[in-house]
């Protein structure tokens, strides 16, 4: 047995690194929060893969940008929205979670985030300190940017999505053919 271990010392060095490594740093990583939210879709674990996402902060986020776009040329609206945005944040992130958790737990197809999508948003993601965020386009040209936030408990959560009115016009068209199907 000795001997053996003087003969493959290098590769048993390398493995004992790797090992140190995937077990010390990788979970302190953004890619291991994208990692673990898609096996929580996968294993339709509504609760787990809620643990990965601020929803206070999407929502806040999804309410400035459309905000921002629908009143450009107008301050007083988007005082009126910023004052919106602020009061409704709260209960709206409410509303999200529990329909997220919900449509995570039906397994539904949409949330299903295939392996090569996975892998490319890890390897295209850029880390900055406690932020992180990842931008792909998928085979339809829709593109997608999603911004992670380290916590105060280490935890890495998606805080902001990118371009949300695309994705809602995406929700709004699926659920308009699906109540409309017989």
């Amino acid at each position: 047995m000795l001997r053996f271990l003087f003969r493959h010392f290098t590769a048993i060095l390398i493995l004992v690194v790797i090992g140190a490594w995937a077990g010390l740093y990788l979970p302190t990583t953004p890619a291991w929060s994208v990692i673990r939210l898609k096996s929580a879709i996968d294993a339709r674990n509504g609760d787990g893969a809620a643990q990965y996402v601020d929803f206070q902060s999407v929502v806040q986020s999804a309410g400035e940008q459309m905000v921002k776009k629908r009143a450009a040329n107008d301050p007083l609206s988007a005082m009126l929205g910023s004052t919106v945005i602020a009061a409704l944040t709260g209960p709206m992130a409410q509303i999200a979670r529990s329909w997220s958790i919900d449509q995570v737990n039906q397994g539904r197809k949409e949330l299903q985030m295939p392996y090569a999508a996975m892998a490319g948003a890890i390897v295209l993601m850029h880390r900055d300190g406690d932020a992180a965020f990842t931008k792909w386009t998928d085979p339809k040209g829709q593109t997608y940017e999603v911004h992670l936030r380290r916590e105060p408990d280490g935890v890495w959560r998606v805080s902001e999505v990118e371009n949300v009115d695309q994705l809602l016009q995406k929700l709004k068209e699926h659920e308009q053919k699906q109540f409309s199907t017989p």
